[in-house]
């Protein structure tokens, strides 16, 4: 277990304020790494998909670095965009 886990996991354990903010902010950097890792499946650019979608290459940039705040309706534009489709998942807490 490296240095970092050990410290996160003790500090939520102690911290319920930075537990929450932990785990959102890992649910925001991980959508946007789904994005990014589905877009490279698909064998495109930031480019081209920002030209599939009418957008600037810094827009997808943004999506890709930072989506936490991202509607839906936006995700499954990126999804059809890159040919892809869009799947939902709901489940109990971990």
């Amino acid at each position: 277990m490296s240095d970092l886990t050990k410290y996160t996991q003790t500090r939520a354990a102690r911290d319920p304020e930075f537990a929450d903010g932990l785990e959102t902010g890992y649910t925001e950097f991980k959508v946007g790494a789904l994005l990014r890792q589905a877009r490279e499946e698909a064998g495109l650019t930031q480019d081209q998909v920002a030209e599939r979608l009418a957008t600037k290459k810094s827009a997808i940039s943004r999506i890709e670095n930072s989506a936490g705040s991202i509607r839906f309706s936006t995700l499954e534009r990126y999804a059809r965009a890159i040919g892809w489709q869009l799947s939902l998942a709901l489940h109990p807490p971990r």
